[in-house]
């Protein structure tokens, strides 16, 4: 994979994450299998903040690929993150790429075990992230991202980021369902 010219973020090298996570982590991966398609499961987080959805996140992959050493991301899609993520004394990396597909993140443990997560847009409905999440972890799933998406009628973030109006409107939906009152 390549990546663009790199883009100087102000950011620190090191993030060190000590809370533990408060929420269920919201993850469907496929059975243990030859792998197939192009996801190995799904992905829901409650934000873009890479750096605070990752470590619940890691933990729980842990068992997969064994002890993971780096998380690579589209760097459009998710707020700035350090280089580095320390978790419990280990350190991953983090690798953003403006050319990976934009709803993915793909998390490599020891001896270069790989899985590849669609990452569904935090802002989407309850049933449509459950139908998302359901369908990307079938044993035989081959579906590309994108169709994955379509199927669950959740927009690709990548889509509403092109047009400024849609995302407008996601925010403020976001923002009135949080409590919010548009006059």
């Amino acid at each position: 994979m390549t990546s663009s010219p790199h883009t100087l973020i102000a950011t620190p090298s090191t993030s060190t994450v000590i809370e533990p996570p408060r929420h269920t982590l919201r993850l469907r991966l496929k059975p243990k299998a030859p792998t197939t398609g192009y996801v190995d499961g799904a992905w829901w987080p409650r934000s873009r903040d890479l750096a605070a959805e990752l470590p619940a996140l890691l933990a729980v992959l842990a068992i997969r690929p064994g002890r993971i050493e780096r998380v690579t991301y589209n760097l459009t899609m998710w707020e700035p993150a350090a280089r580095r993520l320390t978790i419990e004394g280990r350190t991953v990396r983090l690798e953003g790429f403006r050319s990976q597909h934009p709803d993915t993140v793909t998390v490599t443990g020891q001896g270069r075990q790989r899985l590849t997560l669609l990452v569904v847009a935090p802002e989407t409905t309850p049933a449509s992230a459950h139908d998302t999440l359901m369908t990307a972890s079938q044993r035989d799933n081959v579906d590309s991202t994108d169709t994955l998406l379509a199927l669950s009628r959740v927009t690709p973030v990548a889509t509403l980021k092109n047009t400024g109006t849609e995302l407008m409107e996601a925010a403020t939906q976001r923002w009135e369902v949080d409590g919010g009152r548009v006059r």
